[in-house]
Parts: structure tokens; sequence; C-alpha cells
């Protein structure tokens, strides 16, 4: 019989504290706060194998649903201070840069693409796309993908 994976949401509050503990694990391994498994176990009051019973299938909504992550693809004038003015016009909108590749420059032009993720309340794909068109030495932008 094939198993499928079944998501589902559930306020917090009715799980066990076990759960809970173990997002708080996961975070301060991937920041980087504690240098393994069982120093970040120790500190928020759970057993290592209950950690690794629940990591791999207990997710923060917000990290797996909500990501709203989109991959833009731009072409920039090869001109001193344009990649900074589209990084700091993508800070300015509440987007979180998470890769930026960029080409070398031919015919005086590069091709860079970035994913981002939208924050908060931040526009649709296509309002920050039109922003990005406004930066001084962009020629041309597009949406590659989206969630």
């Amino acid at each position: 019989m094939e198993h499928r994976t079944q998501l589902i949401v559930v306020d917090a509050s009715v799980l066990p504290e076990v759960i809970s503990k173990v997002l708080e694990v996961k975070k301060l391994l991937a920041g980087r706060e504690e240098k393994s498994s069982a120093a970040a176990c120790k500190r928020v009051g759970i057993s290592r194998s209950a950690y690794y019973k629940y990591k791999n299938c207990v997710y923060s909504y917000e990290d797996k649903i909500t990501q709203r992550i989109i991959n833009l693809q731009a072409v920039l004038r090869d001109e001193a201070g344009v990649l900074s003015n589209v990084l700091s016009a993508l800070y300015d909108a509440d987007a979180n840069i998470l890769t930026v590749n960029q080409n070398i420059p031919i015919d005086s032009v590069a091709s860079v693409t970035f994913s981002v993720r939208l924050n908060g309340e931040v526009q649709s794909p296509h309002q920050l796309e039109a922003v990005l068109r406004t930066v001084q030495g962009v020629v041309d932008v597009k949406i590659l993908s989206g969630e």
C-alpha cells in the first residue's frame, strides 16, 4: 500500500509541548545559536530522541506554507551601482533576498536572477516587477516562477 503524506494545520496550543520544542531546536540549529542538536535539545528541555523522532515531520506554518518565494530575471546595464540599486529596491520593498546569480556582462548588459521571499504585506510579484523596472540601469525584468 502506498503511503501518502497528508499535511494538516493545527493550532499549536492543542499539540503536545514537545512539538513546539522541536521547532525551537530546529530554529536554534538553523540560526547557528547552538552547534549541535544535543546542545539545542538540552537548552529547550527535550530529549534528542524526541527531536529526531519529529524533526523531519514538523514545520512552522510560516516556514512551510506561506513562503511566497518568487524568482526573477533582470537584464542590467554594466554600470557601477546598478546591481546595488536593484538590491536596495528589493530591500525597500521588504523582499528577503535568498539568492543572486549574475552572469558576465556581454554587450554592456548582464543577466541576473534573484530568488526572493515576499514578506508581510509586500505587494504582488507583478508590483515588485514594476518597481524594479523603475530602477535606473534596469533594461528588463521578468518573473520566472513564484508560489
